[in-house]
């Protein structure tokens, strides 16, 4: 892999696209020990940008973010936002064997950023909620963005598993208001032992789903980024519930064989398929809600006719409408 950064960067100009406007850039991240991260971007980040608004998406479990850029593309011309006034960023998880893998960048093994591991290859040892963390910090950052008031960030499919956990485990951020769009992950995170059944919720029996509720579906054995927040699960719910989320998914996103859907036994304890996991999790926040007396306002969206494909679920106007209800 090349280690000098300007032929890296000579490498990304010249792959192939299929999208339009999208310029591949690498960002700075990460204070004190600093580090490089791929993304695609509307704006030409080496000047200040006038835009008001940043809309982060994140890629699915094919780590296709080019694509992930022209669908977010779609969902700003819907809402009628344009690059003057929203920047439009798409962060690009790698690991060793993609195309743009380099030694400057953090890379992780197959699908373990969407459980926010750390990077294992290149530069190593960055999490991918650390990642999260740091584009925050880049965007608030007011020698580059002088105007900026606020963020969106979207996770569909794997990426909504990172942002579904990073909504609860992400470290408090006040510089700047942060919403969060859950998009159709395979899972989520439960903050106690119950899951969802036909009555209502009640813990799993050990010898039926060994582990289920370890994490990264529940809060046994948790990564170092959150066993450093010295939380307990109340305290994570209390804040999880302040924060600003919308959880979409599509009606037809009900096939319960998805080859790109978590089939382990853990998973398959929040429901048969992602409509059902999402729906069960919206009314497992209802029952966290009365039981520990946590008010919970979070909405959740149905998006017709929609499956699992993020181009046609976002390309819906209804999304833009959820998403940017107080649009420019």
């Amino acid at each position: 892999m090349p280690t000098y950064r300007n032929a890296m960067i000579c490498a990304l100009l010249a792959l192939p696209s299929t999208i339009a406007h999208a310029t591949p850039q690498l960002l700075h991240l990460g204070q004190p020990h600093p580090y490089v991260f791929l993304a695609y971007t509307n704006s030409d980040l080496h000047q200040a940008q006038p835009a008001e608004h940043a809309v982060v998406i994140i890629h699915g479990v094919r780590r296709n973010a080019e694509d992930y850029y022209q669908t977010g593309e779609q969902l700003l011309t819907n809402a009628g936002l344009t690059p003057r006034n929203t920047l439009l960023l798409a962060p690009n998880f790698l690991t060793a064997t993609d195309p743009q893998a380099s030694n400057d960048l953090p890379l992780w093994p197959k699908d373990r950023w969407m459980q926010g591991n750390e990077s294992s290859a290149g530069h190593r040892g960055i999490t991918s909620f650390s990642v999260l963390d740091d584009l925050l910090a880049y965007l608030a950052d007011r020698r580059r963005f002088p105007h900026l008031k606020d963020v969106v960030l979207i996770g569909h499919s794997a990426g909504a598993q990172l942002m579904q956990r990073y909504a609860v485990m992400g470290k408090d951020f006040t510089s700047l208001p942060v919403r969060y769009v859950i998009s159709s992950p395979s899972s989520y995170l439960y903050l106690d032992a119950k899951r969802p059944t036909a009555t209502g919720f009640a813990p799993i029996p050990d010898n039926r789903c060994p582990g289920y509720n370890r994490y990264r579906y529940g809060l046994e054995q948790p990564p170092a980024y959150l066993a450093s927040q010295r939380l307990d699960a109340v305290q994570l719910f209390r804040r999880y519930a302040s924060r600003n989320v919308t959880y979409l998914v599509g009606e037809r996103d009900t096939h319960a064989d998805s080859k790109v859907m978590d089939h382990s036994c853990a998973a398959e304890a929040q429901g048969p398929n992602r409509l059902e996991r999402q729906l069960g999790y919206l009314r497992y926040e209802g029952f966290l809600s009365r039981t520990w007396g946590v008010a919970v306002a979070h909405r959740q969206f149905v998006i017709p006719e929609a499956g699992h494909d993020a181009g046609h679920l976002f390309a819906s106007p209804k999304v833009a409408e959820v998403i940017f209800p107080n649009k420019p």
